[in-house]
């Protein structure tokens, strides 16, 4: 069984969208676990519209994604997990694409896939990202090459008797310490060549808040520069790549003076 966690909160314009994606699978050996973190428009009672068996609902006050994401964790069935933000789709192969890569090698821990980068109404592709990893990826991710990582587009095949958690502390790039962990533990990355997202860009989203992007940045920094396995070189990359990305984003943004301290 694959488990797929989507926790939602405010998200009654995409959130039926995203369950029908799950419902249309190919591969049908699912639970859905739909997390409420609070929400207080519609989007609860469009989840418990859904009358499938395999669709569980759940639902907790407002401590955020990441402590959503925890609840589903600790709540789910499967021995393969994903995530499925609420405004996103899975293409109908995402499930069965994913589970022949695992099934045809034991060793694989990490499957991934293309994704497609589209505008909020799905008519348009703004970017289609395909993986270029093979192998433990802890320090590919490090590295920020992005030939491993985009978003949270893995499934993990799940390690009995392990509790798997994302750290609450962060409010971006929680995604990026949460593979780091479980890569740092060891397990082989593999992918698919075919789609299994449609990542929707909403006004809402995470990258659009740079401050608290950089922030989580540094928290990752503070957190693996303690980790034996990885080197200076390897930090001094994973600092020059980030803060990069950081000056980058802030001009884009007309924020010079940030754009300025983002390097330092």
């Amino acid at each position: 069984m694959i488990s797929i966690i989507t926790p939602f909160f405010q998200s009654e314009k995409y959130i039926e969208a995203s369950i029908y994606s799950v419902l249309k699978q190919s591969f049908d050996d699912w639970e859905l676990l739909l997390i409420n973190d609070g929400s207080y428009d519609q989007s609860k009672d469009i989840a418990l519209s859904f009358k499938d068996p395999r669709i569980r609902y759940l639902e907790q006050n407002n401590k955020g994604v990441s402590a959503a994401r925890n609840f589903g964790l600790s709540k789910m069935k499967g021995q393969f997990f994903c995530f499925l933000d609420s405004d996103d789709i899975l293409t109908p192969n995402s499930l069965k694409s994913r589970i022949t890569i695992f099934n045809n090698n034991p060793k694989i821990h990490f499957v991934d896939g293309k994704v497609f980068k589209m505008n909020e109404s799905l008519n348009t592709i703004n970017q289609e990202w395909l993986p270029k990893f093979n192998g433990n990826p802890m320090r590919d991710l490090v590295s920020l090459s992005g030939n491993s990582f985009l978003g949270l587009t893995w499934m993990v095949k799940r390690i009995t008797g392990k509790n798997y958690q994302f750290e609450t502390q962060l409010t971006h790039s929680e995604d990026l310490y949460f593979y780091l962990q479980l890569a740092r533990e060891g397990g082989e990355y593999a992918y698919t060549k075919d789609p299994v997202l449609y990542y929707r860009d909403t006004p809402n989203s995470a990258m659009s808040k740079l401050k608290e992007l950089e922030n989580s940045y540094r928290f990752i920094e503070k957190r693996i520069k303690n980790w034996d396995e990885i080197d200076i070189e390897l930090i001094n990359t994973y600092q020059y790549r980030y803060k990069r990305a950081m000056f980058l984003a802030y001009l884009r943004n007309i924020q010079p003076i940030n754009a300025i301290k983002s390097i330092f």
